[in-house]
């Protein structure tokens, strides 16, 4: 018997679905461009090009909605239905960032789900899937790492 994967209490998930949704597309959207943009393959990006897509952590009940143009990810503000969503936990993706777990295992036990068009989900899970990226270390964002870092840099001055 497996453990049931960690979700986010409700009350914060409710907390959390008041922030407005737009802001936190633009932070999602830099972070993508920084990891991504400069990888990604001509033809893949003209695939991507003006495609709606949506990604929805369920628990905390955040939705980011983004799309490729121009040669980098935007955030917008999509009111009508992507051209794909993704959706899983906040621990999944963060589990998908760490490669600590593969898209294939959380999409088959029903903790990862793709929906709109199925073609364009397999060309972004396959472009993941094909560039190396640095693997996401939570370790630098725990409060004593950050406070350490921005000593080492006031002291720099």
């Amino acid at each position: 018997m497996t453990a049931s994967p960690f979700l986010l209490p409700p009350p914060i998930g409710n907390l959390l679905s008041r922030l407005p949704a737009y802001p936190g597309s633009l932070l999602f959207v830099t972070a993508l461009n920084l990891a991504l943009a400069k990888n990604l393959a001509p033809d893949v990006a003209h695939l991507l090009q003006d495609k709606k897509l949506r990604l929805r952590v369920i628990d905390a009940q955040w939705t980011f909605d983004f799309q490729w143009e121009h040669g980098h990810f935007t955030a917008c503000q999509n009111k009508g239905e992507a051209d794909l969503t993704i959706s899983a936990s906040a621990h999944d993706f963060v589990l998908l960032a760490r490669r600590q777990e593969d898209p294939d295992t959380l999409f088959f036990s029903r903790r990862l789900s793709m929906e709109g068009d199925t073609e364009l989900g397999l060309l972004v899970k396959n472009t993941l899937d094909a560039i190396e990226l640095p693997v996401l270390n939570m370790e630098q964002f725990k409060p004593a790492q950050v406070l350490a870092r921005l000593k080492a840099r006031l002291t720099r001055r």
